[in-house]
């Protein structure tokens, strides 16, 4: 009889974890460092919806667009997916995003520049997560070695690149690794107070912007910046820094933890200094982190559920106060005491910095039809005018007479 019971509640219990609803949220690089945070999300979920058995899953950021395309195409896509904005504009014109229904009130949770980051073709793509403007870590030794001044950082892109030169001139190692891989340099343009789209048409080949592209172009031929720059970007640069072969690293301040956790020695060696401005520019590009829900989950509105509970107000809050570096999107977490706390390691600083330069702030993201094609023009040219094979002018007029062939 007690087997016959034992058996019949097994049962019971394996009927009612199947028929619980399998759901999995993704993100990106966000492990190992911070599985506790997104294991208790899981639990706090399941908690709130019982009838949900939630998995997280976390993804390489080189990996991403494409892992969620082969689901979508698969029929197995997960509820909930952390894309940063260029990529909602690239899945969501490729049909891969499906779009939110959001009441006032819960528009009224996120400041209004983040939430119409996610608006793409006048559709919701996305609810806006994290940011972190980007700061600059250095390494003091290396600035003594080169006889620069670690008390006193450069303050703008220019005197940056003349630290660069003197740091490889005088100790062999690389100055910095620019943010100009991919489609970067449309940022920097902007940063730099330059226009890219005018009345609907591209206009990025102007003297000024043909000057600045071949600013980087001197600096790539002369070997003042890795070679890989264009290839592997901020994945290099952060290598680099973490080694001790890179005397400053552009990077958004939650990235310094990691530095912490590769070599101790870099870190203790790191200070932190406020991104460098271009001289006609007071604006920083600053990448927006967010949830869509993808094309052909099973349940929508559970999806949408769970990407409003991972981007509440305090479950923001809390992820802030783990990663110590990143700030909410919503306009109640962000005004907790604790982003204005200071501290004399590195990542208490990058904190303290970034949070000075969020009202310079600004996702720079720009929308436009046919996205991943003139994306790739755009790519291709400058990779081009980088190695040398065409000039730098040449390379932005080629890409705008193809954008505006398009546009």
């Amino acid at each position: 009889m007690k087997k016959i019971l034992l058996t019949a509640a097994l049962v019971a219990v394996s009927t009612a974890s199947a028929q619980k609803t399998q759901m999995e949220f993704w993100t990106i690089s966000l492990a190992p460092l911070f599985n506790d945070e997104m294991n208790r999300l899981v639990a706090q979920f399941e908690k709130e919806n019982p009838t949900v058995d939630l998995n997280w899953v976390d993804v390489p950021a080189a990996a991403i667009e494409q892992k969620l395309l082969a689901a979508v195409a698969a029929g197995r896509p997960p509820a909930a997916v952390n894309i940063n904005t260029e990529m909602a504009v690239k899945l969501s014109e490729q049909g891969a995003l499906e779009p939110l229904t959001l009441t006032d009130a819960q528009k009224k949770l996120y400041f209004g520049n983040t939430l119409s980051t996610f608006n793409v073709a006048s559709k919701q793509v996305g609810l806006p997560w994290y940011w972190s403007p980007k700061v600059v870590a250095y390494n003091t030794d290396i600035f003594k070695k080169a006889g620069l001044d670690p008390n006193n950082p450069p303050k703008t892109i220019q005197t940056m690149m003349a630290a660069a030169k003197q740091i490889k001139d005088k100790t062999g190692l690389y100055g910095f690794v620019p943010n100009i891989d991919g489609i970067k340099m449309i940022y920097v343009f902007q940063e730099a107070g330059l226009p890219i789209l005018k009345g609907g048409k591209a206009v990025f080949n102007s003297p000024e912007h043909v000057k600045l592209l071949q600013q980087y172009v001197d600096l790539y031929k002369n070997k003042y910046i890795p070679e890989d720059t264009m290839r592997r970007g901020f994945t290099a640069a952060t290598e680099l820094y973490s080694s001790g072969k890179l005397g400053m690293l552009i990077t958004g301040p939650q990235f310094i933890l990691r530095v912490q956790n590769d070599n101790k020695d870099v870190f203790g060696a790191t200070k932190v200094a406020p991104y460098p401005l271009h001289l006609a520019g007071n604006v920083i590009h600053t990448g927006l982190m967010g949830f869509s829900v993808p094309k052909g989950v099973k349940d929508k509105a559970m999806a949408q559920k769970l990407a409003l509970f991972l981007t509440n107000d305090a479950n923001q809050l809390a992820f802030s106060k783990v990663t110590k570096t990143t700030f909410p999107s919503t306009v109640k977490a962000s005004t907790d005491k604790f982003f204005k706390q200071g501290g004399s390691d590195a990542v208490s600083q990058g904190r303290l910095v970034a949070s000075t330069e969020l009202k310079k702030a600004k996702d720079l993201t720009l929308i436009y039809p046919d996205a991943s094609k003139l994306n790739k023009v755009f790519k291709d040219n400058v990779e081009a005018a980088m190695a040398g094979q065409k000039s730098a002018k040449a390379a932005l007029d080629d890409i705008v007479k193809a954008w505006n062939a398009s546009l």
